[in-house]
């Protein structure tokens, strides 16, 4: 049986236990989540449990993958959440507004990619942004190394975001490169992988656990768009010791309100915009602007810019409250309706 501090366990949930808990409930962790209920290891091994719903409608976040939970003693039934170190999140595609957890108390995020025309640097600090504002380190994983000439334009390529995010290029499929990534890969660690469908996240982990746990599909040759193998996320137990969640392809990462993680995969913006003349400079036409005089010298790409114009977008909507938003759409579509009638007024 796996020991607690084995699955991941820290000071950090110790301290939220009271005599109590231990009296009427032990700690465990959540493998899967399924309609039905969660399938959760402990040192008691491994079970199936249900979350009452009372307990559901109290949640600020649902709960996922590597989240801890107290399970009772007298039944397979969870008694409360515990509140994890870290949490990647995102807003749910379309216009759903919900927040969606991907993976719970992890240490590394490894952000996956591949030598191909998936590589996406704006798509890249997307991910970047969301990592550091959870606090967990982000490592860049390009994959099919062997299928390309050289991997060493995409790494550098990815060096250029300036963070402190590590690159590293492998074939998925050969245990001597992917032991590159083994330095995260250490005892009760916990790492996920993320990216877009086909790049190699599920060969990645069956590499890594030495199985086929994971089905996996590879990326269209006319488009470079891959296909969905991974349909939901799952933990698995590494033999280093590790812990590794791997999660379905994402078509579209939504951004929160990840203003911190923005300041820190777009340092460099930020310490050019410490140098406008005015303190309220958007960086878009102003005189005196350090950002834009920046791009016209060559030293700041104009596509990391429009990356950063467009996260900033994001966060500030996402930050929004309700009521807030609404008062923006109201104020928008008020704008509009006005345009519209001085159109139709013209063309009288």
């Amino acid at each position: 049986m796996a020991s607690l501090s084995h699955l991941g366990w820290r000071s950090f949930h110790s301290q939220q236990l009271t005599l109590e808990d231990l009296e009427t409930a032990h700690p465990a962790r959540v493998s899967s989540v399924h309609r039905s209920g969660l399938v959760v290891i402990s040192e008691q091994g491994t079970i199936n449990v249900t979350v009452p719903p009372r307990l559901l409608d109290t949640l600020e976040l649902p709960i996922t993958v590597g989240d801890w939970v107290l399970v009772e003693h007298a039944a397979p039934r969870v008694q409360r959440v515990i509140a994890p170190y870290s949490v990647i999140k995102r807003h749910a595609a379309g216009t759903d507004r919900r927040l969606q957890t991907i993976a719970a108390n992890l240490d590394t995020l490894f952000v996956v990619t591949s030598c191909n025309d998936d590589f996406n640097p704006s798509r890249l600090e997307r991910y970047l942004a969301v990592a550091f504002e959870a606090q967990v380190e982000p490592v860049i994983v390009i994959t099919k190394a062997d299928q390309c000439d050289s991997p060493e334009p995409f790494i550098d390529e990815a060096n250029a975001l300036g963070t402190t995010a590590a690159a590293i290029a492998v074939n998925a499929m050969d245990t001597t490169t992917v032991a590159a990534l083994e330095q995260w890969l250490q005892p009760g660690q916990t790492v996920a992988f993320v990216g877009s469908s086909g790049v190699g996240k599920s060969t990645l982990v069956n590499t890594l656990t030495g199985n086929t746990q994971q089905a996996t599909g590879g990326i269209r040759e006319d488009d470079s768009k891959g296909r969905h193998t991974t349909t939901s996320r799952e933990m698995f137990a590494l033999d280093s010791g590790a812990w590794v969640i791997d999660t379905p392809g994402m078509r579209e990462l939504k951004i929160g309100a990840v203003e911190a993680g923005l300041r820190t995969v777009f340092d460099n913006i930020e310490t050019l915009a410490a140098q406008c003349r005015f303190r309220d400079c958007k960086h878009d036409s102003e005189a005196g602007c350090a950002v834009l005089a920046a791009v016209a010298a060559g030293q700041l790409d104009a596509r990391r810019l429009a990356s950063y114009h467009k996260l900033q977008r994001e966060a500030a909507l996402a930050g929004m409250s309700t009521h807030e938003r609404r008062a923006r759409d109201r104020s928008f579509g008020r704008i509009t309706s006005s345009a519209l009638k001085v159109k139709e007024k013209n063309k009288r």
